[in-house]
């Protein structure tokens, strides 16, 4: 195999362990962002609940102002009860006294709907903030964790740019610029392992003349896939495992065509 066809091999499986963490990392905002959510949606619910009791106390005072004015017009219109001369106006005033009494008994089963509404808000309350207290306790835990992968994914991409530069060194400027060019095209993989006279990634056959000048130890050839431009490499059978390494096949690349 050429030196600088090894040289991108070991290139490609040090760019497919960088590709593979910073897909790691990019997630990691998105589970911050699902515990933070978690989050709030339990403070969300204790505001919920905390709101309506609030409402409640509020129309329980209302109400409890409520019967005491209609017990007071009750009072007054029956001290003027004694005061009256006819039989008309004293009808007239008892009249006025039952409605009161009857506003009274309205105005009191809305206060003890009241407050039946706020015993039960209380106990969603303490529910709330009990849920509020556990969900935040294992967000904790998951943001501990999401810490603690975040730093062991920077540091792995810190060595895997170091790894990179000290590959990179041993590949000419023009030959990594065709190599980048396929890793856009191609899902961050450039290169394609020849498997069964086909491209890997494809399934293109490669032409017989030009697996046969690719298996020629003397060749001093490049070969890219004639139908996705990869650059192909050919392993024999007994040292592939060993000589290809992690890289194997990582994205499936395909054969191309023989380049001088």
């Amino acid at each position: 195999m050429l030196k600088v066809l090894q040289n991108l091999l070991d290139l490609q499986s040090v760019d497919t362990r960088l590709h593979i963490v910073r897909a790691r990392l990019a997630a990691l905002p998105k589970k911050t962002a699902e515990v933070d959510g978690r989050v709030a949606a339990a403070k969300a619910e204790l505001d919920k609940s905390k709101a309506a009791q609030l409402a409640t106390v509020k129309d329980r005072k209302k109400y409890e102002l409520d019967v005491e004015q209609w017990k007071d017009r009750v009072r007054k219109y029956k001290d003027q009860t004694s005061q009256v001369k006819t039989n008309e106006a004293y009808k007239a005033l008892q009249h006025e006294v039952q409605n009161a009494e009857d506003e009274i008994a309205k105005a009191e089963d809305r206060l003890l709907e009241q407050m039946v509404a706020g015993e039960e808000y209380d106990r969603r309350i303490k529910a709330a903030e009990k849920s509020l207290k556990e969900v935040e306790e294992i967000a904790r835990g998951e943001r501990a964790e999401i810490e603690k992968e975040k730093a062991a994914a920077e540091k792995e991409l810190a060595e895997g740019n170091t790894e990179r530069a000290r590959a990179t060194a041993e590949i000419p400027e023009d030959m990594m610029d065709h190599y980048d060019r396929i890793m856009k095209k191609h899902d961050n993989v450039a290169l394609a392992e020849v498997r069964d006279e086909k491209c890997s990634a494809c399934g293109m056959r490669i032409r017989p003349h030009v697996f046969q000048e690719m298996r020629r130890s003397t060749s001093h050839e490049m070969f890219h896939c004639e139908t996705c431009t990869r650059i192909l490499y050919y392993l024999e059978p007994a040292a592939s495992a060993a000589a290809a390494g992690p890289v194997g096949d990582p994205s499936g690349s395909t054969p191309s065509h023989s380049e001088n």
